[in-house]
């Protein structure tokens, strides 16, 4: 196990993503990916991308800035075809990188590639070095293209579900891919099933997203989630796609983290809307660690629904509590646990947050939010509320201490930052200034989840991961690809 060591990697290539695809019978994709994009916005903001193809050749937008941007209406009508992939990536620990934005798109014997990634491998410098040694030239530090060489050098030698099998066999990690090769549109989810990917319905073709709330935007229909291990090939004239199921695993991994915070509530993961899933949570804390007091308030806007569902389960035992919004948000200023500096994340929270005096004035108040990170924001949060004049001010957070880094794809923070890996509820409590502070259980995540822990990724609050990471426990028998030989066994 490793001791305050953050093994993320050193250029910070860790990031949370949205990904999509379209197929369609005869119009252009381009503002179809457009409209999913803006709809994927939250999964990040950092650079945004399209690739097209139009039954001849590939077309590629790829820039830095949020979607809105780096397209217009030229751009738009410049990106030909009735297939294409998309991507939007978050900003990371490592700066802006120009050269990380996604799509990642190669050109080989065999045709054209694009390829786009949300998640992360564990070993892409293993895989690199060997290609490398091969002859393959990399022009990012990006897992992506880790993955699109591999998966290119394969597609020479086989075909196309032999080559996408092949490569799985040889990667290890999160991922959930978008890939066109030529105008063939296809979606892969890894064997853990660790990060969404689902399938939408168009009236003239289908879609491939992180979330559903991208197929809503587009008038589509959900028909389900790609499953962990499979393949889905979109037929290029929109009117169906293939279905490969290329590995199975006992147990899958999913991110309980899309769960709480990361998706949109309108979104439905793993057949569950977002929005219910965190009120049940919210009832749940209310269950286990529920404290009357005279009003319930969100940290806007993510913890909204668990405090709606808190308050209601309050209510539904006797409590007299009221949800009310005690905190006025400026919507733009960016998420604060991004700012690079500890300075700056303290004066976001004041930029960002305005409590409503009269809420809160003389009574007692339970904030809900949906976790401590840093522990900067909920400080911050106790003393403004207190000097609105509250007279109590209790914490309660709809998810587990995060103890832990993420390596599955999230910049969330390393142990030296999370002010949980080394220090007690109590001792978070005492440096939040709050009269309480409670948690949600590992075990209440599963149970309105709906899963066995087994079944879930929690090694960012156990600090034990379902993938072979240097330095760091597993929670499961887990074996690491070797790479360096032919062999590739995808289904062990």
């Amino acid at each position: 196990m490793a001791h305050g060591r953050d093994h993320r990697s050193p250029d910070g290539m860790t990031e949370k993503c949205g990904v999509v695809g379209v197929s369609l019978a005869d119009r252009d994709a381009a503002r179809p990916l457009y409209y999913s994009l803006y709809a994927l916005q939250h999964r990040g903001q950092e650079s945004a991308g399209i690739v097209t193809h139009d039954g001849f050749q590939q077309h590629s937008r790829v820039e830095m800035g949020l979607v809105g941007d780096v397209f217009d209406a030229d751009d738009l009508d410049q990106l030909n075809g009735p297939a294409g992939i998309g991507h939007v990536r978050y900003p990371t620990s490592g700066g802006v990188n120009a050269c990380c934005a996604q799509p990642f798109s190669v050109s080989f014997k065999s045709g054209s590639l694009g390829l786009a990634h949300n998640g992360n491998l564990v070993n892409a410098g293993e895989i690199r070095s060997e290609l490398e040694a091969l002859g393959h030239a990399f022009t990012s530090n990006g897992d992506t293209e880790v993955i699109a060489h591999d998966l290119a050098r394969n597609l020479l030698e086989e075909d196309l579900v032999r080559a996408v099998k092949r490569t799985m066999g040889r990667i290890h990690g999160s991922y959930a891919l978008t890939i066109m090769h030529d105008d063939a549109v296809l979606g892969v989810r890894d064997p853990e099933g660790n990060r969404p990917l689902c399938i939408g319905k168009l009236d003239d073709g289908y879609v491939l997203a992180s979330e559903s709330a991208a197929i809503d935007t587009l008038d589509g229909e959900l028909v389900r989630d790609v499953r962990p291990g499979e393949l889905i090939v979109l037929a290029p004239d929109g009117s169906g796609f293939d279905s490969y199921q290329l590995v199975d695993r006992d147990a899958t991994a999913h991110c309980f983290f899309e769960h709480v915070y990361f998706a949109r509530p309108d979104s439905i993961i793993d057949d569950g809307l977002v929005y219910d899933v965190r009120r049940d949570l919210g009832g749940e804390l209310w269950a286990e660690t529920g404290i009357e007091t005279d009003v319930v308030m969100p940290v806007p806007d993510s913890g909204r629904s668990f405090a709606s569902g808190y308050a209601e389960a309050a209510n539904a035992d006797g409590a007299d509590v009221e949800f009310a919004e005690g905190l006025m948000k400026n919507r733009y200023v960016g998420r604060t646990f991004i700012m690079p500096t500890q300075d700056e994340r303290e004066r976001a929270v004041r930029l960002k947050l305005n409590p409503i005096r009269s809420t809160v004035e003389g009574k007692t108040v339970t904030i809900i939010d949906d976790s401590i990170v840093r522990g900067t924001t909920s400080t911050q949060l106790v003393d403004l509320i207190r000097e609105a004049g509250a007279e109590e001010v209790h914490v309660r957070i709809g998810a587990p201490p995060i103890v832990a880094p993420c390596y599955m794809g999230i910049d969330m923070a390393s142990r030296d930052e999370l002010i949980a890996a080394d220090k007690s509820v109590e001792e978070i409590r005492e440096i939040i200034g709050a009269d309480s502070l409670a948690y949600l259980s590992v075990d209440a995540i599963a149970g309105v989840l709906e899963r066995s822990r087994d079944d879930l990724c929690l090694g960012c609050v156990t600090g034990e991961y379902p993938y072979d990471i240097d330095g760091e426990r597993t929670d499961r028998e887990v074996t690491r690809p070797a790479v360096g030989s032919e062999s590739a066994p995808a289904d062990d």
